[in-house]
């Protein structure tokens, strides 16, 4: 008895194919995330920082990092290296005398469901 496995070796290749391409798209959709959570942050850090701390929206980046085996993880919020970048801890969740601003808390919800919507749409095209 034979059986032609011709189309199974094809299907293992586009399955790995799709994987590294997969995995591309991932630290992408990663990237455009942190972009935009930084921006938001930005925007809101704007609106409630007031006067004292004016230049404190300057100080909000993020990085990337590659994660072994693919994707990537960003972190994202004020450089305490940068100009007022130390004031992120207090304006964002408050102290004693100041009530939190929640700046980066509120453009990493805004965010989440289109994240969300990008990682299972990258889901289906693996599938």
């Amino acid at each position: 008895m034979t059986a032609d496995t011709s189309e199974l070796g094809i299907l293992s290749a586009r399955i790995a194919r799709a994987g590294a391409e997969i995995e591309r798209e991932a630290a992408a959709v990663v990237a455009r995330g942190a972009l935009n959570i930084k921006n938001d942050w930005r925007a809101n850090a704007r609106q409630t920082a007031g006067r004292h701390a004016r230049i404190y929206p300057a100080s909000i980046g993020y990085d990337l990092h590659p994660l072994p085996g693919g994707g990537a993880r960003a972190v994202i919020g004020p450089d305490k290296d940068l100009p007022q970048g130390p004031l992120g801890n207090i304006l964002e969740y408050g102290s004693a005398s100041s009530p939190p601003h929640n700046d980066g808390g509120r453009a990493f919800l805004a965010e989440e469901p289109r994240f969300l919507i990008e990682v299972a749409r990258l889901g289906g095209e693996l599938l």
